[in-house]
Order: C-alpha cells, then structure tokens, then sequence
C-alpha cells in the first residue's frame, strides 16, 4: 500500500483508504459502477429514510473490500448523495476497481 496511492475519487491513508462517492439509491440492484468525474459511482437498492441507505451502503462496501461493517465510515455527506466514506485496512478490492486501486 503507498501512502501517497491516490486518484481523483479514492485516497490511502496509512492502511486507511478513503473514497468519495456518489450514492445513487433506490437502484435496481447495487453495483459499483464505476468513476464518474471525480466521485465513484455506487448504486444500492436501500431507500434513502433515516439513515437506512447510509447503514446499508456501509455494509455493502464492507463486504466488497472484505471488511466488516464496523471498519467503514461515512465521514462526510450523510443526508446528501455524495458521501465520503473511510474503509479501515481493506483486505480485497472489488473487480471492477482493480484498475484504479491497489492493496
């Protein structure tokens, strides 16, 4: 892991990293769908009522970088849709973002 590994929308911070998303809910299915501008995308079926999308999308990114829900924090944006969230020493990277970000 590189302290100084960062991308437009995702950061490391020694062992922490950090992404800036853009949290579509109400979706179809959830996904990550990948960068969109400087944000990436992540759509998740839970509706956006009383924190439930955000307790949802915690557990849903806990599970793709292979953490449980307790190591992932919504940091900024809880009422809005672009969240900045913190994963605590992920143990894998989803697929679709090897690409972008390496452990």
């Amino acid at each position: 892991m590189s302290g100084q590994d960062t991308h437009s929308w995702h950061q490391w911070r020694d062992g922490t990293l950090l992404l800036d998303l853009r949290v579509q809910p109400r979706a179809s299915r959830d996904r990550i769908a990948g960068p969109l501008g400087d944000r990436l995308k992540v759509t998740i079926t839970a509706p956006p009522v009383d924190g439930k999308a955000n307790a949802y999308l915690c557990r849903y990114i806990g599970k793709a970088f292979g953490v449980p829900r307790s190591r992932v924090t919504v940091l900024a944006g809880q009422s809005g849709r672009d969240k900045r969230i913190c994963i605590d020493a992920p143990t894998k990277v989803p697929a679709e973002l090897q690409a972008f970000i390496t452990l």
